[in-house]
């Protein structure tokens, strides 16, 4: 049956990012996805259910024993998806040495058992500065990453081998927080986009000459959100059921980390229909004309219209470069 009009609009309402405070469960020998705690998917849902929009995506799954900023993009905002995944992320984790898992963290068997070593904090800091900076990592096999279109999870809980290969990602910051020789280490890590803290804790572990695995994961930061700006799933249930759920939305676009222009409806109207646009330089961004660059198109009341990719210097006879919608949101 098709949905009513007045469902349609109520759907056509909701347009936004929604900053979500995940909650986490460590449960330790909890049964993979099956601890307690909502998964990311379970999130979407929720939302849906709140909003009553069915278009909502996520900008990066959290593992269903973490917890933190988990942003949601609802309806036109979907279409951001891609930029705001690309962000770096910041996390508190805590780790338990001497045994390994075959999921990285505390949710899963233990594979591996050994002492780890007494060092002291100077010593461990020697250990950890190896993974600083730009390093190859191997993901986890239970992990959400997909080969021949079907997530490695669902392989690796069939006992299937699972062939990963190393990525190449960041560690910007590796803070040693607290450390329990031979016992605990508690961390603070911010990481490119892409970056897994289970495989981490695996990797720190081995460097040791022992196992490690997660036993706690929160994220504190991503991209430009932080957990300040993140409601609770009570919060928000509570607000949609009072009808202020719209208040509780970030406009689309808000937070990207992509430089600027403000454009004049004109101008707007001809990128929203596919044209390329000749814009002059600006002097006060003069990177803003490279090749291949993106930039966020903005009304002259600096409301987010789409990004815009720049094409390159325009020939003579026109000044500044050419432009051309990327992604562009719709206007009603």
């Amino acid at each position: 049956m098709e949905r009513t009009l007045a469902a349609r609009k109520r759907e056509s309402r909701f347009h936004g990012l929604l900053i979500v405070d995940k909650p986490g469960d460590p449960a330790p020998g909890a049964p993979h996805s099956l601890g307690g705690a909502p998964t990311s998917h379970n999130v979407v849902q929720m939302a849906r259910r709140w909003s009553g929009q069915r278009r909502i995506g996520h900008t990066g799954t959290l593992d269903p024993m973490a917890s933190g900023v988990l942003v949601l993009c609802l309806g036109h905002a979907t279409r951001l998806v891609e930029y705001y995944q690309r962000h770096d992320k910041q996390y508190y984790a805590e780790m338990a040495l001497g045994a390994a898992t075959d999921t990285y963290d505390a949710t899963g068997a233990v594979v591996a058992q050994g002492p780890a070593p007494m060092l002291d904090r100077g010593s461990l800091d020697e250990i950890l500065a190896q993974f600083r900076g730009d390093i190859l990592q191997t993901p986890p096999a239970y992990s959400a990453i997909k080969q021949q279109g079907e997530a490695l999870y669902r392989k690796a809980r069939r006992g299937e081998a699972v062939e990963i290969e190393p990525r190449r990602v960041i560690i910007r910051r590796l803070d040693l927080l607290d450390y329990e020789p031979g016992r605990r280490l508690c961390l603070r890590v911010v990481c490119s986009a892409g970056a897994y803290i289970r495989s981490l804790a695996h990797d720190i572990g081995l460097a040791l000459g022992s196992y490690a695995h997660l036993t706690l994961l929160r994220r504190e930061v991503a991209g430009a959100f932080s957990l300040a700006d993140a409601v609770t799933l009570e919060e928000a249930a509570a607000a949609a059921e009072a009808g202020r759920f719209a208040a509780l939305l970030r406009p689309p676009g808000d937070g990207l980390d992509l430089p600027t222009l403000r454009l004049d409806a004109g101008t707007l109207t001809r990128l929203g229909y596919g044209q390329v646009v000749a814009l002059p330089s600006q002097a006060d961004s003069p990177g803003m004309c490279a090749g291949d660059q993106l930039t966020q198109a903005l009304t002259e009341d600096g409301d987010f219209a789409g990004i815009v990719r720049c094409l390159g210097a325009a020939d003579t006879a026109q000044a500044g470069c050419l432009w051309k919608a990327e992604k562009w949101l719709p206007t009603s």
